[in-house]
């Protein structure tokens, strides 16, 4: 009975250290925060605008334009990217898209969501989405997987009539991230992430005043992970724990009673 009670407790004890690991799977909590994000939106790779995850950012553009914005993305996360483009009145059918590149300007596929559509004549909006892959500490050189550092959206219309080019509309683009935990840890990390330089800026100090690269203001909130620490260690302790217990429960479920204490005779 001991036994079975020290294996009930330790049961306890994995489904108190689990309870937040399933609360990370959730969206994090800055995502229905500050909505005070920029309003413009970039031309190019280079002049793209950054932006929070958890902001909206909006920009006023004419159709025909390209839209570019970037945002940090860190290991564990899977990205959402929403977009919401505000239609002119009077317009024929448009086809609209969304597409996310990593800091190597290299296309993420979409797991999901409505990364291209459609909106008929007379629509008032059109709304597109593209939730990516989980983003991975490390990967194969040859791969093409998410990797933590910056990324960029573009968002531009493919399909319109020549009656609508130039119309002004209205964007709006939001990024959220879930927290995908130990699931989907791996081993290694890059040593820096992959965040190209994209702006330039006057030396703060020096005699001249030429301009020098600098990287992309934005990070996560609590800097980039080492990737090396992760919720799997938590679940890889509390399991050995109970393969120790399960061992010694077993031990005694099958050693039977225990052996008489000898009498001497005369006793």
């Amino acid at each position: 009975m001991r036994a079975i009670r020290i294996l009930s407790a330790a049961l306890l004890t994995l489904g108190l250290a689990a309870a937040p690991a399933a609360a990370d799977s959730s969206p994090s909590p800055e995502a229905s925060g500050d909505s005070g994000g920029p309003t413009r939106a970039g031309t190019s790779f280079r002049t793209a605008t950054e932006v929070e995850q958890g902001q909206t950012a909006t920009a006023r553009a004419s159709t025909g334009d390209y839209l570019y914005w970037s945002f940090p993305a860190d290991a564990g996360q899977r990205p959402t990217v929403r977009a919401t483009v505000k239609l002119p009145e009077g317009h024929a059918a448009e086809t609209w898209q969304v597409d996310v590149y990593d800091g190597l300007r290299r296309r993420q596929a979409c797991q999901y969501g409505a990364q291209t559509r459609t909106a008929g004549p007379g629509t008032a909006s059109v709304e597109l989405a593209c939730v990516l892959r989980t983003v991975r500490a490390w990967s194969e050189p040859w791969a093409d997987d998410p990797l933590p550092g910056t990324y960029y959206v573009r968002l531009t219309a493919l399909k319109l009539s020549a009656d609508d080019l130039g119309q002004p509309v209205d964007a709006e683009l939001r990024v959220e991230s879930a927290d995908m935990g130990g699931a989907a840890a791996v081993d290694g990390s890059l040593s820096e992430p992959l965040v190209p330089g994209i702006a330039s800026r006057p030396e703060a100090e020096g005699d001249d005043d030429s301009p020098s690269a600098v990287l992309a203001g934005l990070e996560p909130e609590d800097g980039w992970t080492s990737g090396w620490w992760s919720d799997r260690w938590v679940w890889t302790a509390a399991g050995g724990a109970l393969a120790a217990l399960a061992g010694v429960f077993g031990y005694r479920l099958t050693r039977g009673p225990g052996r008489p204490r000898h009498v001497p005779p005369g006793a």
